[in-house]
């Protein structure tokens, strides 16, 4: 193994464990000692390995990057510089700057009682019982390189917790904003526990405000209870100079209902790796992903879906858009378990090369240990319609316009998912600029202006 790139973290853990502890909660202190010994023994992920073959993790970790251990806070209001143009979207509106959980919190931003959305360092102290019943019980440390090395590192993040049966009306926004001044590393900690058969849903934004490079790693950890409902759409509009990983780990309940949408609108280098576990009967799962990418970026969704129990349902479509020399990577996988009858899955991954010079992998996946199920997977790769596009022209539609319609009719199937009307039409709005190229930066966020 090369452990250049590893070495300057062990070296750099060694050093501070103290500092990195004293600046945390002790719940989120608990793992990492454990944590430290798997990175030590996996390291980053190489192409060796099946699930990393189109990302070469330890290439982008090598560069020395800063690190706020000491927790000190970046000079910053983000409700003096962000206005979210969603329209009608009327959300609860919340910001981490970096991976600190921003404590201006707006007076609109009233939650229902019981439901608790704060900073989990914060939280960890006030309700130890409560997140040490869950924080790092889904994300496998010993399994996964990136997962140990944020578990190492993460001092703070988001804890989003919703009682038994109660109902969020009001969707939750939250935006993540990347600022520095120098090349600069987060580590970022999300933990969500829906109780039985409550109701919640989570827009998660990713923006960077410096042009300076950034390294990103998150793990997103979900506890669906019984009957609960959940959709959580993450949106990336960051820029070149930025890497994210982020690995998200959902356990659902008998009856649960999630709906997952990621959408690459703009991006470096991008891997999401998603773990779900269907635990309970007649639990169901939507997992959607969109990739608009261009010039070098590349995209990177790495997903399992476990079924581990009978009459369990799972949907799944990525769709891409690469254009230029952009590179895109989709591995799914779906396993039924022994016993896990009467399953009902499908798998779809369609993708779009607007030139000869992208490149698309793509590896659907089926494991099936049971014999009475639906199940069924597919992949294409294709290029734009030759004879759409000439009738488009013959009807006075130039030819850029006509690609850009066929684009953008390509990817609205993963829009549609969509469970909110109001982030729905923003969302075609924001991808109709982004085929225009007019989308370099959002509107209305004057982070980016």
């Amino acid at each position: 193994m090369n452990m250049k790139a590893e070495q300057q973290y062990i070296d750099l853990f060694t050093q501070y464990e103290a500092l990195i502890c004293r600046k945390s909660a002790e719940v989120l202190n608990a793992p990492r000692a454990r944590a430290f010994a798997d990175f030590e023994r996996l390291g980053f992920p190489t192409r060796a390995h099946e699930e990393y073959k189109y990302t070469d993790v330890g290439k982008y970790f090598a560069p020395d990057y800063g690190l706020n251990l000491n927790r000190l806070e970046f000079p910053v209001n983000p409700y003096e510089v962000f206005k979210c143009d969603v329209p009608n979207m009327s959300t609860l509106l919340y910001f981490v700057v970096n991976d600190s959980f921003d404590r201006h919190v707006h007076p609109s931003s009233r939650l229902p009682e019981g439901v608790i959305f704060g900073s989990l360092k914060d939280l960890a102290v006030e309700k130890p019982e409560l997140v040490k019943r869950f924080y790092g019980k889904l994300a496998d440390t010993s399994a996964d390189g990136i997962a140990a090395f944020n578990t190492m590192f993460a001092q703070d993040g988001l804890l989003m917790y919703v009682p038994e049966n109660t109902v969020v009306e009001r969707p939750i926004q939250l935006v993540n904003i990347l600022r520095a001044d120098v090349n600069f590393m987060v580590n970022r900690r999300v933990l969500i526990v829906l109780e039985n058969g409550a109701k919640a849903k989570l827009l998660m934004c990713d923006h960077a405000m410096d042009e300076v490079n950034f390294l990103a790693t998150q793990v997103i950890e979900a506890f669906v209870g019984e009957r609960a409902v959940f959709d959580l759409y993450e949106l990336e509009e960051t820029h070149n100079s930025t890497v994210r990983f982020s690995n998200l780990y959902v356990r659902q309940e008998a009856g649960s209902n999630v709906l997952l949408n990621g959408m690459t609108l703009h991006n470096g280098t991008t891997r999401n790796t998603t773990r779900v576990q269907l635990a309970g009967r007649g639990a169901e799962i939507n997992l959607c992903g969109m990739a608009i990418a261009d010039r070098n970026e590349q995209v990177d969704n790495n997903t399992f879906i476990d079924h581990l129990v009978p009459e369990c349902t799972s949907n799944e479509l990525f769709k891409y858009v690469l254009d230029d020399q952009a590179i895109g990577a989709f591995a799914g996988k779906v396993l039924v378990r022994e016993g896990a009858q009467h399953t009902v899955s499908r798998q779809t991954n369609r993708n779009l090369c607007a030139t000869r010079e992208s490149r698309m992998y793509t590896q659907p996946q089926l494991e099936i240990y049971a014999d009475d199920v639906k199940c069924s997977h597919g992949a294409t790769v294709g290029q734009l319609d030759e004879n759409a596009l000439f009738y488009m022209q013959q009807r006075g539609i130039s030819l850029k316009e006509a690609r850009l319609l066929l684009m953008f009719a390509f990817v609205n199937e993963v829009v549609d998912y969509i469970r909110m009307d109001a982030l729905k039409d923003r969302l075609h709005l924001l991808v109709e600029k982004r085929f225009r190229g007019e989308l370099d930066k959002c509107r209305g966020c004057k982070i980016c202006k």
